[in-house]
């Protein structure tokens, strides 16, 4: 079945109904970009150069880095283009390899957060444990699987979406291509594209996150169980962080594929799309520099310093 939308492409609108927003997205979006390749690519580096962070906790955070670095620039430059000028179009190849690519990243994300939340559970919950259960063969297998569910999710809700008959419009009242757009694109039937994301969705966002839940239950039970204020502190310290990013990812990612039918929570939901493709990416670095010693003396022994001399 070929697509009659192939030849000409589609109008990403955006936020083409709020020109007077357009340019002020355009730096807010520039700078999370710059943000988001300095702050995950010097994590990449850190993690790599730096041999007191070849552990579980930052191979996966490492991973996590550079899926943020692909994530956006999959979308961001074609998001740039469309804030700047009155040109807001894409083609249909475009639209194709973009939506391929980002539905496959987001899902790789909602599997490796939930991998790394049984990484902290492990590490709270049965610390004496932690080397022989959380082993470099494990880390390397879990991330494996993480990326090809990722990969498997977009080779099966891609094509059945690209094949839907759009309307003559073509207009995409998104600024990227995204199934929930595309579906309301369409001028026919799509109960089974809708059937079949609401599928996903729950295996995909629903089951992952209530996972790390269920995960954090336990971290939460074992820590009051804690004797010492510092002891809790340390036990914190190691789940603070990631629990940060999963409550701003997930809750972002809800709003958009898990929102109502109205026209308020679409554009809402726009909203909340531009910040966990553009945000979230951006924040991740910085949530984890800041509030991590190991990190922060990493960077600094990078640079030829002391680390430990540095955070006194």
């Amino acid at each position: 079945m070929v697509n009659q939308s192939s030849p000409v492409g589609f109008l990403l609108l955006g936020f083409s109904e709020h020109p007077h927003l357009e340019k002020i997205l355009f730096v807010v979006v520039l700078c999370s970009y710059l943000l988001t390749l300095l702050g995950n690519t010097l994590i990449l580096l850190l993690s790599t150069l730096d041999p007191r962070l070849h552990s579980p906790m930052y191979f996966f955070l490492s991973n996590l880095s550079f899926l943020d670095l692909c994530f956006t620039t999959t979308c961001v430059p074609q998001m740039l283009v469309n804030l700047w000028g009155p040109t807001k179009t894409i083609s249909f190849l475009g639209c194709s390899v973009q939506l391929f690519i980002f539905m496959s990243l987001g899902s790789t994300e909602c599997i490796l957060l939930t991998v790394m939340a049984f990484d902290r559970y492990v590490a709270v919950c049965q610390p004496l444990h932690y080397a022989t259960i959380i082993h470099p063969r494990l880390c390397r297998q879990l991330a494996a699987v993480s990326w090809a569910i990722g990969l498997v999710q977009s080779i099966v809700q891609t094509p059945p979406t690209l094949r839907l008959p759009f309307c003559p419009h073509r207009q995409i009242d998104d600024f990227l291509c995204e199934v929930p757009s595309l579906i309301r694109l369409s001028c026919g039937d799509t109960t089974y594209n809708e059937i079949q994301m609401a599928v996903a969705s729950i295996f995909i966002v629903v089951v992952p996150l209530s996972l790390i839940l269920v995960s954090y239950g336990a971290i939460a039970r074992a820590v009051l169980r804690i004797s010492s204020a510092k002891g809790c502190r340390k036990a914190f310290g190691t789940c603070s962080s990631h629990l940060i990013v999963v409550t701003l990812f997930y809750s972002s990612v809800i709003a958009v594929y898990l929102q109502p039918k109205n026209p308020y929570a679409q554009e809402r939901g726009k909203f909340f799309g531009l910040f966990y493709a553009v945000g979230t990416p951006a924040l991740n670095p910085l949530i984890y520099t800041l509030r991590n010693k190991e990190v922060k003396r990493a960077f600094w022994r990078l640079l030829g310093k002391d680390g430990d001399s540095e955070e006194s």
